[in-house]
């Protein structure tokens, strides 16, 4: 009895992963898709409730709403637990944290006022859309920039630490030149001006009124455009090494004709999956 109960829950488990972990049946799809529009239902009912004069109309009803979409994600991250052959790995996963966090403001609303309002972080949950739409080849190039991000860190941190600098030593310079009243009423706040100016922002809240120091915030904003496109240059020259490195190993790659078992050997003359001899064709 025990063993026929347990194959029935084993069973049941298994159709809940395909539907809840699966996108290529109809019933993972339209799971998935009632998904994300519940994820959307809920970012916009947290935008509305900042509207503050449709808030006054509507509370109790975008607060039931709520809990009705808490509640059903709730039960779809235990049964994602439930399901799963290795919950601590869901758990502990991205999608499995961006979950909880998901539900958790709602219950935090008990004790802290106000907290309702970070459910919109339930916004990261759309990026299953990737998964859900086979949309797998933006995932490729995401971790290409991911890459070029990571080779090209060491420049940038060195190109970050040289305008830090150079924001020091014209925010002082621009405190000495300018007076109080123009708005630099010490250093922390002409090296603020001097960010902002620098990154072509400009709030227009501190500006210079000395002639000098017009000179000096003109040199500083054309400056900037250059600054701004330092970082920019250096990630596309890593993008660009990454990508045609790619190329090239996609050109050393042949493929069996029989088994069409990839080969990345270039002295190999036999596959190495089924012994059929190997061409000199290369993978385009």
């Amino acid at each position: 009895m025990r063993r026929r109960l347990k194959n029935k829950w084993d069973i049941l488990k298994q159709k809940i992963y395909i539907i809840i972990y699966g996108s290529n049946t109809f019933a993972g799809k339209l799971f998935d898709l009632a998904l994300l529009a519940v994820i959307i239902l809920s970012v916009l009912l947290v935008m509305l409730e900042s509207i503050e004069s449709y808030d006054m109309k509507h509370h109790k009803g975008l607060v039931i709403c709520e809990w009705i979409i808490t509640v059903f994600f709730s039960i779809e991250y235990i049964l994602r637990i439930l399901c799963n052959k290795k919950p601590l790995k869901y758990i502990f996963s991205f999608y499995g944290l961006v979950d909880l966090i998901s539900i958790l403001p709602m219950y935090l609303s008990f004790f802290i006022p106000g907290s309702r309002v970070l459910t919109v972080v339930r916004a990261l949950r759309l990026l299953r859309l990737f998964g859900i739409l086979n949309l797998v080849p933006y995932l490729g190039q995401q971790s290409h920039l991911k890459l070029a991000l990571k080779s090209s860190r060491t420049k940038i941190i060195v190109f970050v630490y040289f305008v830090v600098v150079v924001s020091i030593l014209l925010g002082a310079l621009m405190y000495v030149i300018e007076s109080k009243e123009s708005g630099f009423t010490s250093i922390p706040r002409s090296i603020y001006w001097c960010i902002v100016t620098l990154t072509t922002v400009g709030y227009g809240d501190i500006a210079p009124q000395t002639t000098l120091g017009q000179m000096i915030a003109s040199f500083i904003m054309i400056m900037g455009y250059g600054i701004i496109a330092v970082p920019t240059g250096i990630v596309t020259a890593e993008f660009s090494n990454i990508k045609r490195g790619n190329r090239l190993d996609a050109k050393r790659r042949r493929n069996c004709s029989t088994c069409t078992t990839t080969i990345y050997d270039d002295d190999a003359n036999y596959c190495y999956n089924c012994g059929q001899k190997l061409g000199d064709v290369y993978e385009k």
